[in-house]
């Protein structure tokens, strides 16, 4: 079938994973590894979440890359001397080069790199934080949520395969679309899914079950950034989220929520989109606004009952160097 303009996104990743046994040859082991993300990239924004809540900062430290990157790779230049103070390198590339020499596809975050080798271990951002709250039980803090509970996992993986396919990559589907026909075809699958979802939240405080899982996580990241990013950069403008009562109140509840808005940085995450994008930002110009004084404010979603950890407790202050600036900072 001849190319009609659609997005296509390369979901071949590096499959390995990280587990109790070992049985890929790598064991969970405390320090051993380093996770790599952005604060700008909503899939790599799941995986600093889901540690947070799940308090495995003590055990899987973090590496930050820039919100900027050329054709080669993610980079280290927010550290001193632009590289990452454990693994030791400029880019991430490095990582995947170390294990695979010649390695022929994107360099994507998050990506797990073990710290001995200095070699990436995995990148598939789907498996990464299932593998978080399902193989390193045994480091999880007191009080962590059960994220994927297992007797909901079917209905987990249901909705967010469809937020997935039109949310999360729907967004990307409209805004890299290079006809209009894929264009419009992107923006009413989102639309439609969108107002899917707020009648499903009109009447329950989360997603599946009532508490937070696995799949807020992954509608929440695209959320965060729809009114900063989406909206205007990739045309998905049929309303804002603050525009959209039940999403925006959900949206709000989960951010005010410790272990979610505690990892946004919204000045990185509008220059990543709007410079890295030339194709759609030629001038590589970054807006000033929108506001962000609307995430703190009420939401009232706590009168439709959920207890958001279920039997746990929130996560305490991330770490003195993962914080994140103040709103409107």
């Amino acid at each position: 079938m001849p190319d009609q303009g659609e997005f296509k996104r390369d979901t071949n990743y590096i499959s390995d994973r990280i587990t109790a046994d070992g049985r890929d040859g790598w064991p969970v082991e405390p320090g051993r590894y380093r996770l790599v993300i952005a604060r700008a990239c909503p899939w790599a924004n799941r995986a600093s979440i889901v540690r947070r809540l799940l308090g495995l900062e003590e055990v899987l430290s973090m590496g930050l890359c820039g919100p900027t990157h050329d054709e080669r790779s993610w980079t280290f230049d927010l550290d001193p001397g632009g590289r990452d103070p454990v693994l030791g390198i400029e880019r991430l590339q490095e990582a995947f080069f170390a294990r695979y020499p010649d390695y022929p596809r994107g360099i994507t975050v998050p990506s797990i790199v073990d710290v001995p080798s200095g070699q990436v271990v995995t990148n598939d951002f789907k498996q990464i934080t299932v593998d978080l709250s399902l193989e390193w039980g045994a480091y999880h803090r007191d009080g962590a949520p059960e994220l994927y509970p297992e007797k909901l996992r079917d209905e987990i993986e249901d909705v967010a395969e469809k937020v997935f396919q039109d949310v999360n990559n729907g967004v990307y589907k409209a805004g890299f679309a290079t006809s209009q026909e894929a264009y419009e075809e992107a923006y009413r699958a989102l639309f439609a899914r969108l107002d899917w979802l707020s009648e499903r939240l009109a009447g329950q405080r989360y997603l599946v079950g009532d508490t937070i899982t696995e799949a807020d996580v992954r509608l929440f990241t695209t959320l965060v950034r729809f009114d900063a990013v989406y909206h205007g950069h990739f045309k998905c403008n049929r309303e804002k989220l603050a525009e959209m009562p039940v999403l925006w109140a959900y949206a709000r509840d989960l951010f005010q929520t410790p272990g979610f808005g505690d990892t946004i940085d919204f000045g990185q995450i509008k220059e990543h989109y709007y410079v890295v994008h030339r194709n759609v930002n030629p001038t590589g110009i970054v807006p000033v606004g929108p506001s962000e004084s609307g995430w703190l404010t009420p939401h009232g979603r706590e009168e439709l009952g959920g207890r958001p950890f279920g039997d746990g407790t929130p996560p305490g202050l991330p770490p003195v160097g993962e914080r994140v600036p103040a709103l409107g900072s």
